[in-house]
């Protein structure tokens, strides 16, 4: 009786340890931002990422490029002494080189903290401070800027400019890494750090708020699934047909998450670099084919006036995205109504000639 009794209480546990331990293991592994371009350079290697530079030329690269000088990026910051957690700032427009250093902050473990060049130099100083960054990438643009600023930077160890030995500078104040020297000497053997899902890979800080910018804390998981939620067909509907440019800065709000969901989807990436004016936007907008942009109100104010002065058309562009704040201002209200509307008359002639 007792053996009975026994063998049927081993039988009960066995089973709450079975019922315990019953788990899924299909793709059992975390959401972290470097599948994100391992995804896109295996599934989509030869998609181009188009890109506007600070030097002038346009350049030319695609997704497994992009992820193999990300592997580099973050090889030279683990050589730089940086580890997870650790935090690293960029001061750049979108290019395919502050790309590069998004994905490869996040892969080695840290964290791309994107600071708004727009802001006083007071905040950029207070931002980086109590981010406690260790290493600035930052653009020709800003060389000045961050000449200025960085006396009283008081935890930036290295300061990496984002060009190719032909455009450093003669003379600076600053002892100055070259970007394309850092990549150039990296052999690209790095495995991708494994983070927990929950750990930040990216910080961006609030303008125009009361007091001091407010620090703002993205964890791997949360924009993988920001990047999934973006491509679905009721938010941007990004696919691998897809041509996207987005006008929205990688310093503000991650570029609502383009530059991942593009990744995900193999979508073609076009970045405008230091341009925000109409013409130089409308050329590239016709001449890459894009379809889909994404802006706030300001950038299509100017678009509409170029358009009404100038008589040209969209090219291939059907959607766009406002995300406007509902405006005060009624005639700028009725001018984003007027661009509306002329983009639709151009998507239904687009529709007539194919």
């Amino acid at each position: 009786v007792h053996f009975h009794r026994v063998v049927a209480l081993l039988g009960t546990v066995t089973t709450k340890i079975g019922e315990m331990m019953m788990l899924g293991g299909m793709q059992d592994w975390p959401l972290l931002v470097w599948r994100l371009i391992d995804h896109a350079a295996l599934n989509h290697p030869n998609r181009e990422v188009v890109s506007l530079t600070v030097e002038g030329p346009k350049v030319r690269t695609n997704w497994r490029e992009v992820r193999d000088r990300a592997r580099k990026v973050a090889q030279a910051l683990v050589g730089l002494g940086m580890k997870p957690g650790d935090r690293i700032a960029t001061l750049a427009w979108n290019t395919y080189r502050h790309l590069e250093c998004w994905y490869g902050i996040s892969g080695m473990g840290g964290v791309a903290h994107t600071i708004n060049p727009r802001l006083f130099e007071d905040q950029i100083v207070y931002i980086a401070n109590h981010a406690e960054d260790r290493v600035l990438f930052f653009d020709l643009s800003f060389l000045k800027l961050v000449e200025s600023v960085a006396p009283r930077l008081n935890t930036i160890e290295k300061f990496v400019l984002l060009t190719d030995r032909a455009h450093m500078p003669e003379n600076s104040p600053l002892e100055l890494l070259c970007y394309e020297d850092l990549v150039a000497a990296q052999d690209g053997k790095f495995d991708w750090v494994d983070v927990d899902e929950h750990a930040p890979s990216g910080l961006c800080y609030t303008s125009g708020t009361t007091g001091n910018p407010k620090g703002v804390l993205y964890s791997h998981r949360s924009n993988v699934l920001h990047a999934f939620a973006a491509s679905l067909n009721d938010v941007f509907g990004l696919s691998a047909q897809t041509v996207v440019m987005p006008f929205s800065p990688m310093y503000h709000a991650n570029a609502w998450s383009v530059p991942y969901a593009a990744a995900l989807t193999g979508a073609k990436l076009v970045l405008a670099g230091p341009h925000t004016d109409a013409p130089t936007l409308h050329k590239l907008i016709v001449d890459e084919d894009v379809d889909f942009t994404l802006a706030v109100p300001t950038v299509w104010l100017s678009m509409l006036q170029h358009l009404e002065k100038t008589g040209e058309h969209l090219g291939k562009l059907k959607r766009d995205e406002w995300f406007a704040i509902r405006m005060k201002d009624d005639s700028a209200a009725e001018a984003i109504e007027r661009a509306q509307e002329q983009i639709e008359r151009h998507k239904a002639e687009f529709d007539k000639r194919f």
